[in-house]
């Protein structure tokens, strides 16, 4: 049994929570995984995983092997990928998922200067606005907004976004021009924003000193992507609330006027995230590199 193998086969399994997920993320068959962890339970005369038609669940036993090998393997990845950097170029395939409108604006935009800077690299980019599951999706790293909630994933500070209150000049013309954030709850038309997965619709934030105020708005449209909620604001359906990167050519070009400037939340921060004990590769490491500099002037 090549022991540090069934060690790697079994933490994938515990992290993915399937036999089948960990075998595709692998590039296994799922018999060979199966195999392997059955030699690992057999070598340690323990059982480390409890199997059932639907699912698999970690004993006791296997939580304490998984959580003292995985400080083992990270340690051995740390010593290859140290050699690895520094005697071969980084190459092969990245699975990145982020979200459409960092994508568009930010990301996609200055690909071209990474692949220049590393050829051998490439990218499965998956563009979605709803949270994915690293593991079971096999991701090598997401970009998120927000504060980083599940404390078992490794997370960078990327920047710091700002938001804008902007409108079509018709539109304006029309409604008028806001200077408070509660007219738009009913003088003014809101384009919503809802999150996909769950239909919840996130209210725009406004902020001024220590005052706060939180508004849902009027709304003949809502939305679940972002891209989407910059076309709506395009088409004159209403004032949107979103993140300056997002607006700014258009804010430039006078297709879209800001409003209510001197009312805005805090920077809203994303995060480049990824498994803990997942192998960061050189390319993986190379690209969060990448990312954490093409972010840092991000407004």
């Amino acid at each position: 049994m090549n022991q540090l193998l069934a060690i790697r086969v079994f933490a994938r399994v515990v992290e993915a929570g399937s036999f089948v997920k960990a075998a595709d993320s692998l590039e296994m068959p799922k018999a060979t995984v199966s195999k392997l962890i059955q030699d690992l339970e057999t070598f340690l005369h323990v059982r480390l995983l409890q199997r059932t038609t639907r699912n698999v669940t970690v004993t006791d036993d296997g939580a304490r092997y998984y959580e003292q090998t995985a400080r083992v393997i990270r340690d051995l990845e740390e010593i290859d990928g140290g050699f690895q950097s520094a005697l071969f170029n980084p190459r092969g395939t990245l699975r990145v998922n982020i979200g459409s409108s960092v994508a568009t604006a930010l990301v996609i935009p200055a690909l071209p200067e990474f692949f220049a800077r590393y050829p051998d690299i490439k990218i499965d980019l998956g563009v979605s606005d709803r949270n994915i599951d690293l593991i079971s999706d096999n991701v090598d790293c997401v970009i998120r907004g927000g504060a980083i909630r599940e404390q078992s994933l490794s997370a960078r500070l990327l920047g710091r976004a700002s938001c804008t209150t902007c409108a079509t000049p018709a539109y304006l013309q029309q409604f008028g021009l806001p200077t408070h954030p509660s007219q738009l709850d009913h003088e003014h038309r809101i384009v919503s924003f809802h999150l996909a997965r769950t239909n919840r619709l996130i209210p725009a934030a406004f902020q001024r000193g220590d005052e706060v105020i939180e508004v849902v708005g009027n709304s003949l449209l809502s939305v679940n992507e972002s891209n989407a909620h910059v076309a709506a604001g395009l088409a004159g359906l209403g004032v949107i609330h979103t993140f300056t990167y997002a607006v700014q050519p258009y804010l430039d070009s006078g297709q879209l006027v800001p409003i209510l400037q001197d009312w805005r939340p805090a920077p809203y921060p994303f995060h480049v995230v990824y498994p803990p004990n997942r192998n960061l590769s050189n390319r993986v490491r190379v690209f969060i590199d990448w990312l954490v500099d093409h972010f840092s002037t991000l407004q």
